[in-house]
């Protein structure tokens, strides 16, 4: 069974409190698009569950969120079969663009298919929550509002696919964990308005959307990481209608509406990055044997 399984950008992100057991409240806009890696799973009969890949930079053991998935899916509903999971990563690693969790995401599909478990989306999601906060919403994919950990999804109308998203990952690693414990509330001096950006997603307001994006979380990143406002500077410097890093980075996008401005941008980039993708947005997260899950 061949899954796709897509990457996200984060139109905005803003916090608005911090439990005591340390997670934070976040309020959100979160966009699938069509950069995705492809799982190849096989039943086993075993039990065992065994990954593969040509790719250095991930785990193959039980570290691996894929294998968590798989696991906890055998746990939850008493499986007794096994699965063999080869991994074509094409989503840039620790990038902030929920790489791991659709990875999961897929798995969980694609394994309630397989292993014949009837499981709903809700039910999915309610098991994809103890993955990882992002996974219920890359069961799903396209584009939604999170709010209080990430885990309460609505859905909205996302971009056009007739725009271009440029991508562009530096070749370093930031601490999703680190960048939130630096996160200061009383040190933030412009916050996402989302409803407004909402709004102009209903509106195909593009321009208006991609000036007012916000990520409360790219101060403290970038004070760490010069590459992203380098990044930043040198998509500024051709017709992008916005630009803005996603999640807790280090991986910074660029919205376009000419193929040919964001093909220059990706150049110019390219001559420092090697991480650079230009891509449009996806309706849905996961794919199944080419067809939307």
């Amino acid at each position: 069974m061949k899954v796709k399984c897509r990457a996200k950008i984060n139109l905005s992100i803003d916090i608005l409190g911090k439990l005591e057991n340390g997670y934070h409240l976040v309020e959100m806009i979160m966009q699938s698009i069509d950069l995705y890696d492809i799982l190849d799973i096989n039943e086993r009969n075993d039990g065992k569950i065994i990954l593969t890949s040509e790719n250095k930079e991930i785990p193959l053991d039980e570290t691996n969120i894929i294998y968590k998935a798989a696991t906890l899916l055998k746990e939850e509903m008493n499986i007794k079969k096994g699965a063999e999971i080869v991994i074509d990563k094409k989503i840039p690693v620790a990038a902030g663009m929920a790489g791991g969790s659709t990875d999961a995401a897929g798995t969980l599909i694609a394994l309630n298919k397989i292993w014949k478990l009837n499981l709903d989306e809700k039910q999915l999601k309610e098991i994809g929550f103890k993955l990882g906060a992002d996974v219920p919403f890359c069961i799903s994919g396209g584009a939604v509002l999170a709010e209080n950990l990430g885990e309460k999804l609505t859905n909205i109308k996302g971009l056009d696919d007739n725009l271009f998203i440029l991508i562009c990952k530096p070749e370093l690693f930031v601490s999703t964990k680190e960048v939130y414990n630096k996160f200061d509330m009383s040190n933030v001096s412009k916050r996402p308005n989302n409803k407004y950006l909402i709004e102009c997603l209903e509106k195909n307001d593009t321009k208006s959307l991609a000036k007012n994006m916000c990520n409360v979380l790219e101060f403290v990143t970038s004070s760490m990481h010069p590459e992203i406002e380098d990044i930043e500077n040198t998509i500024k410097k051709t017709n992008v209608l916005g630009t803005m890093m996603s999640g807790s980075g280090p991986t910074v996008f660029g919205i376009f509406d000419i193929k040919e401005e964001a093909e220059k941008a990706k150049k110019e980039l390219l001559k420092k990055y090697k991480q650079v993708y230009v891509v449009r947005s996806a309706e849905r997260g996961i794919e199944i044997n080419g067809e939307s899950n």
